[in-house]
């Protein structure tokens, strides 16, 4: 590579800044620290492939293909695997990147962000911080007030309806319970179309780009 085209790859990059992790930069956490824990067996009868490929083998479903990706309803995103709450309804918006798209959690600890230089790149992998499912990754490209997008695989999400928790239990505090409606955490349905191989799909390639952003 010559000098020139190193310099123009260094200047141009767009690092995304750890400020919401909870661990030191370069940091991977274990399942093993992780609060709830499943075994594969389990996992693997109750979520559906693209889902366990997604969440515990940290796959990308296809771009444009997952059931999240136009939801419009109003509700709670939850983590597929845990039933945990991550996202409320009003947070997400049209990225144009054919994964759901968030620009904040319902809390900080929610998600867990950690290093991730797979494929010869950095970007920033997020994590269900109550089980460690693989959810997809962080960006700085988001909009106001945060400025950051959670680009989330559908897959990886469960979802409880506004009009339907009325007649739900409250959690236990930790979201056990959570992830009623379409996509729980029985494994039906959620981003289960095809092309469950990383990088399948347009765009859908690990860094790939939609729209001149870095995608899952």
């Amino acid at each position: 590579m010559s000098g020139f085209n190193l310099l123009h790859l260094i200047t141009n990059a767009k690092p995304v800044t750890l400020k919401p992790c909870g661990l030191p930069s370069g940091t991977c956490r274990t399942k093993k620290t992780w609060p709830k824990s499943f075994s594969q067996e389990e996992l693997k009868k109750r979520l559906s492939p693209i889902q366990f490929h997604v969440t515990q083998e940290r796959g990308t479903e296809s771009a444009f293909r997952g059931e999240y990706t136009e939801y419009k309803e109003d509700g709670i995103y939850t983590c597929v695997v845990c039933g945990a709450p991550l996202f409320k309804s009003e947070t997400k918006f049209d990225s144009g990147s054919g994964w759901p798209s968030f620009y904040d959690l319902i809390k900080e600890e929610s998600v867990t962000v950690t290093d991730d230089f797979a494929y010869g790149m950095h970007r920033v992998e997020t994590s269900c911080s109550q089980c460690g499912s693989h959810l997809g990754h962080l960006f700085d490209d988001g909009p106001r007030p945060t400025g950051k997008r959670y680009c989330i695989n559908s897959a990886s999400l469960g979802f409880q309806s506004a009009s339907a928790s009325a007649s739900i239990p409250p959690s236990n505090g930790d979201g056990t319970g959570a992830g009623a409606g379409p996509g729980g955490a029985d494994g039906a349905g959620a981003g289960a179309g095809p092309g469950g191989a990383v990088g399948a799909g347009a765009g859908a390639g690990p860094g790939g780009a939609v729209g001149g952003k870095t995608e899952l």
